[in-house]
């Protein structure tokens, strides 16, 4: 009973996501260790990359479209089923991850011959091992979440660690018993199965296995604008990593590019680990200042821890990253100091409060905005001279220009102030400490090696 204390949904959602990036950091300095090239280095990340590329949109638009739709739906509140032990809403929600997994997998089957990376056409790394991959990869993305909808918050740490861990194990023996990538990649596929058993008994156990196209349409109603807008916005990573491939042609340079292209891990799953977890918070009127309180709470929170870490990591980036990796990857070093000034708009949380309300045509607007300054804005830093930490630096300004747009809505639209859910003058000395930080490092004042 004592470790249920210690961890609440927030904080077993943000240890979960914290996983993941810990996990791949170690990945990504197993190989630069071992006897594999940049190029099969990069091979790797484009795998892991048109993965990603593929699903994220679609799984962060369910996933996120279910959370407020969770016993607060027009479908099954009408029918009087939302009292029952087990959700028809979870049930449903995997068959629509199932179903936009298949789709995507039919879809790559299709288009395989005419795909092409690195200007070489069909130069797609293990093509079907990748398409089996997303096949399997999404639906499992759910269990965190049916976790935290029935407020298992130990579960959903343990249930990271164990999974997390064989993953650890699968992808990098392989490599330090001396083979190729290719039996990486399989160590994915395994603890993918592993995943999918762990979810056929979640969903016995906490679903109610009845189909209903009437919430489906619901959902996707109400996740429809997530979607698109988790593609358009959600995609600056992704529309930075194809400028790269299509501008410099190298899986060499590309592997620089994602290996300095990367936030801090604390910032990116800590911030949407709380912001994924209080979503529920803000779907009912009632409760709408108490939850604008919480969150300005907890963001403070986070400020006081990330904002010094991130510090810290920068001072140290340039030292480190030759080390951590090998000196190979020294150029990836500024890439990564540009990324970590993104924990300047991923700590304040306009999108919770939209998307919780179900405003959800509004983050679209905002991500399409985003993306048609993002493009443009990318190929003119390259073509002024900055290269890779140009397209880095146009992703940072695109990312505030969002949360601006966001906070202007609640204010203006919504009357929500942003000192009611941002705690501003902590915000603002970070945000003054980081950015001299920055300034002073990329002048080499302050120049640690």
């Amino acid at each position: 009973m004592k470790k249920l204390k210690l961890i609440d949904n927030i904080s077993g959602l943000q240890l979960f996501q914290l996983m993941k990036p810990v996990v791949f950091l170690i990945i990504s300095i197993v190989f630069t260790k071992s006897h594999l090239t940049r190029a099969e280095i990069g091979q790797w990340e484009m795998f892991m990359f048109i993965a990603g590329l593929l699903t994220f949109f679609w799984v962060t638009g369910i996933i996120q479209s279910l959370l407020p739709l969770y016993h607060r739906n027009r479908t099954f509140r009408k029918i009087g089923e939302n009292g029952k032990t087990k959700s028809p809403e979870i049930f449903n929600a995997f068959l629509l991850l199932c179903f936009f997994s298949l789709l995507f997998f039919l879809l790559g089957h299709s288009l395989k011959n005419h795909f092409s990376v690195f200007h070489i056409s069909g130069n797609v790394p293990f093509l079907n091992t990748l398409l089996l991959y997303i096949l399997l990869s999404s639906p499992v993305c759910l269990i965190e979440y049916i976790y935290l909808l029935n407020n298992r918050s130990y579960r959903i740490f343990q249930y990271g660690l164990y999974t997390f861990l064989a993953q650890l194990v699968l992808i990098i023996v392989p490599i330090l018993l001396g083979k190729d990538i290719i039996w990486s990649v399989y160590g994915l596929l395994v603890i993918t199965g592993i995943r999918w058993v762990w979810l056929i008994i979640l969903l016995r156990r906490y679903s109610e296995m009845k189909v209903s196209f009437e919430f489906m349409k619901e959902h996707l109603y109400l996740g429809t604008p997530l979607i698109l807008t988790s593609l358009i916005s959600g995609s600056a990573q992704y529309v930075d990593g194809v400028i790269i491939s299509s501008v410099y042609h190298d899986p060499g340079m590309f592997a620089w590019f994602r290996y300095g292209a990367k936030e801090f891990p604390l910032v990116l799953m800590l911030a949407n680990g709380l912001s994924n977890a209080m979503l529920p918070e803000f779907s009912t009127r009632e409760r709408m200042k108490e939850s604008l309180a919480k969150i300005r709470v907890k963001s403070e929170k986070l400020m006081h821890i990330l904002f010094p870490a991130a510090i810290l990591i920068m001072l140290f980036t340039r030292w480190l990253y030759p080390r951590m990796f090998n000196p190979d990857f020294q150029r990836s070093a500024d890439i990564f100091l540009v990324y970590s000034l993104l924990i300047i708009p991923r700590l304040v949380f306009p999108q919770t409060i939209i998307i919780g309300r179900k405003k959800t045509h509004i983050t679209l607007i905002a991500a399409i905005v985003e993306l048609s300054i993002n493009i443009p804005l990318s190929l003119l830093m390259i073509h002024w001279g900055y290269n890779l930490v140009g397209v880095a630096l146009s992703t940072f300004i695109v990312y505030c220009i969002e949360k601006i747009f966001l906070a202007s809505y609640l204010w203006i639209k919504m009357k929500i102030r942003p000192a009611e859910y941002i705690p501003l003058k902590v915000y603002a000395i970070y945000v003054f400490l980081i950015g001299l930080t920055f300034i002073l490092i990329d002048h080499r004042v302050i120049d640690i090696k």
